[in-house]
């Protein structure tokens, strides 16, 4: 008998094209995934894949089951998503996920503040900037910087909260001492080799070839901190360092929107509403600070996407981790 487990490892595997990387996805290791896909195939009497040197690929028999298992896929996150809107209750586990600066810059003591006022919600933060699969319930509310609206697809619910902007940043030692000094080419620090094209003129600040590049938020901030370069950050990020000043004469630039998702029945729990409810008023009191302290340029409240139905689904893919 095939059991759902057996279509969890199938998926994973397919989706992966590789056992090692589905077993990372699963939390598991690589034989007990490799040995439920043997198990999976003996039930079927078909081979799902061929080992090739670059991966796993499906066999012809296993691209018509992944038809059928993407169906059951869909079919249970439906059921699951059903079942929990239907879950009224102000208690049990509520699994949020926002990229780590939005956590420990700017929302922890807001996530706290609410941990603090609902003592029975179990608050799961899930800090990283690959975004989740809300409708996979990998987590059930998403805080994002999307960048352009237009492209926000219909099959999550969202609510649009303050504009972010970024500026660029340097130590107050480094942008004095080159201010002063005839201002000569200075090192960019980059996270994941990331340089913003439209950040830049050349006539203005030049700059230096050789960049310094690190895969880390807080690691890039402390290079900027010991005056190794400048970065672009989010406004929020480098103005909250008293180590740090923007570069003078740049103007500051729209990053995108912070919007909280959610997904179509999740939304229906106490518990999410009420964490939406009241993230809702938190992320207005934050919008001159998202915006660099430009009261104009900050949205002061938070509105539903202005969608021709009543609200607007959204999927997750197509948000943007809050990234310097």
């Amino acid at each position: 008998m095939i059991c759902w487990d057996d279509i969890r490892y199938f998926l994973a595997v397919a989706r992966e094209g590789s056992v090692r990387a589905a077993a990372h996805n699963l939390s598991l290791n690589h034989s007990t995934v490799l040995r439920h896909i043997g198990l999976f195939e003996k039930r079927l009497g078909a081979q799902m894949f061929e080992k090739l040197p670059s991966g796993y690929r499906l066999t012809r028999a296993g691209e018509e089951v992944l038809v059928l298992a993407e169906q059951m896929e869909a079919s249970s996150n439906h059921l699951e998503s059903l079942v929990l809107g239907r879950d009224q209750g102000v208690s049990g586990l509520l699994r949020i996920t926002l990229s780590p600066t939005l956590a420990t810059h700017l929302l922890m003591q807001d996530l706290l503040d609410f941990a603090t006022g609902y003592p029975e919600i179990e608050l799961d933060i899930i800090s990283i900037d690959e975004p989740l699969n809300l409708t996979n319930r990998e987590a059930d509310i998403a805080l994002r910087v999307v960048h352009d609206r237009n492209n926000l697809p219909q099959n999550l619910y969202g609510l649009k909260g303050p504009d972010v902007f970024s500026g660029v940043y340097g130590s107050r030692k480094l942008i004095s001492s080159w201010d002063a000094g005839g201002r000569p080419p200075l090192r960019w620090i980059t996270k994941n080799n990331i340089i913003p094209s439209d950040w830049i003129d050349g006539d203005e600040i030049p700059i230096s070839d050789v960049a310094f590049v690190t895969n880390r938020a807080d690691c890039q901030i402390e290079a900027l901190r010991r005056g190794g370069g400048i970065s672009a950050l989010p406004c929020f990020v480098g103005d909250a360092e008293p180590a740090l000043v923007r570069m003078p004469d740049l103007p500051l630039t729209l990053r995108g929107a912070l919007w909280l998702l959610t997904q179509g029945e999740t939304r229906k729990t106490k518990r999410v509403r009420l964490f939406l409810d009241f993230m809702r008023a938190r992320l207005a009191r934050h919008a001159v600070t998202l915006a660099g302290g430009s009261k104009a340029t900050s949205s002061s409240h938070l509105q539903e996407n202005d969608a021709p139905t009543a609200s607007r689904r959204i999927d997750q893919s197509n948000t943007a981790p809050l990234s310097s």
